[in-house]
């Protein structure tokens, strides 16, 4: 399954860059990163038979192992695609909460779109880490 973070604004060259890039390099499954302009741009077609998870600070919040076992039943149901959507400072109306199979939240503060395409990077690593029985994920 393609993990597929779909992000609004260009990240370039900075600290959260090289941390998304890092961790993604980590990552055993395929993935792929779409920037798109702050407004305007379309979307990439999604895979036939994707997921699309908006992070949003409504969202649902999602430990690491809950987080891992959903990847793995989609994974397993035959979904193609995990479209990771982050929107820019105005975040998602309704009609795009609406059609998303899940909003996901990284707490209840509201995070930068950098930081947060590094921390759902960091997540892809770490769900799929877990899946793979790497020692990466520690339980406390």
């Amino acid at each position: 399954m393609l993990l597929h973070i779909v992000a609004r604004g260009k990240i370039g060259r900075s600290p959260e860059g090289e941390l998304v890039e890092r961790y993604l390099k980590r990552v055993a499954w395929p993935t792929r990163l779409t920037e798109l302009p702050e407004s305007g741009g379309r979307l990439p077609p999604p895979a036939e038979n994707a997921v699309t998870i908006l992070l949003d600070e409504k969202g649902e919040q999602v430990g690491s192992l809950d987080f891992a076992r959903r990847l793995e039943r989609w994974r397993d149901e035959g979904r193609r695609e995990a479209r990771f959507l982050i929107g820019g400072a105005d975040g998602f109306g309704e009609a795009e909460r609406a059609g998303a199979d899940l909003l996901l939240a990284f707490g209840k503060a509201t995070w930068p779109h950098l930081l947060a395409r590094a921390m759902l990077a960091e997540q892809l690593w770490r769900a799929t880490s877990i899946l793979a029985n790497h020692p990466y994920h520690r339980e406390g």
